[in-house]
């Protein structure tokens, strides 16, 4: 599964989502050809085609400055039947896990959970801090990077999200999403999802009330729940 978010708003932003879609695709089928598997070569690739694009600047009129960066978190992971969740993280927000029998997202251990920078982004060579910026670019990706997770109990649920929802660090915010999970959480994947997005647009209306629409963002919710 693939979960991206691309700087900006409107086409532009739209221009990115779509060249890391069919990157991503093309570069797929080339991997599954040629290997049978997912390798790290995609991922250098995919953030190498998205920092050396310059459709957005050019449709822009942009010099090939920092603001004209074609730049998108994507988190990619892959999931198997028993319920194990294998990523890897470039700049999006952490997976979180709601375990249905104690009612609360549980402890994920990331302390060894690579987070790679976004994807697109160039450090030039005269910045003060390349050296250490550039070892943090995923080039090269390897198994040591990929981060793991396990849905335990029937029932447990997988929950990504884009920082329109959460940005992964406030603790009211992840205390109230944390309670919609836990009323909604025996209904279906669906039905959670709905529940969540319904809970961000009325956060979003208050918002609007208070002048901070600034604080607004476009909004994914994604749902795997463990049968």
């Amino acid at each position: 599964m693939l979960l991206v978010d691309a700087q900006g708003h409107g086409i532009i932003a739209a221009k990115i989502a779509s060249t890391v879609h069919d990157t991503f695709h093309a570069l797929m089928l080339a991997e599954l050809d040629r290997h049978g598997k997912t390798t790290p070569e995609l991922f250098e690739r995919l953030n190498l085609r998205l920092a050396r694009s310059v459709t957005a600047r050019n449709a822009l009129g942009r010099s090939d400055d920092e603001s004209g960066r074609e730049i998108a978190t994507m988190l990619y992971g892959e999931l198997s039947p028993n319920g194990h969740f294998r990523f890897v993280n470039f700049g999006h927000p952490p997976p979180l896990v709601f375990s249905t029998d104690y009612r609360r997202f549980v402890g994920v251990d990331s302390g060894g959970m690579a987070h790679f920078l976004p994807l697109g982004l160039q450090i030039p060579e005269d910045h003060p801090d390349h050296a250490l910026l550039f070892a943090k670019i995923p080039t090269p990706v390897g198994t040591s990077d990929v981060a793991d997770i396990s849905l335990m109990g029937p029932g447990d649920i997988l929950f990504l999200y884009t920082d329109g929802v959460y940005d992964g660090s406030d603790a009211q915010d992840r205390s109230k999403l944390e309670a919609v999970m836990s009323e909604h959480r025996l209904l279906s994947a669906k039905d959670i999802c709905n529940a969540l997005l319904e809970f961000t647009v009325k956060r979003d209306a208050h918002l609007l009330r208070t002048a901070e629409e600034d604080e607004i963002d476009d909004k994914t919710v994604f749902i795997i729940k463990k049968e």
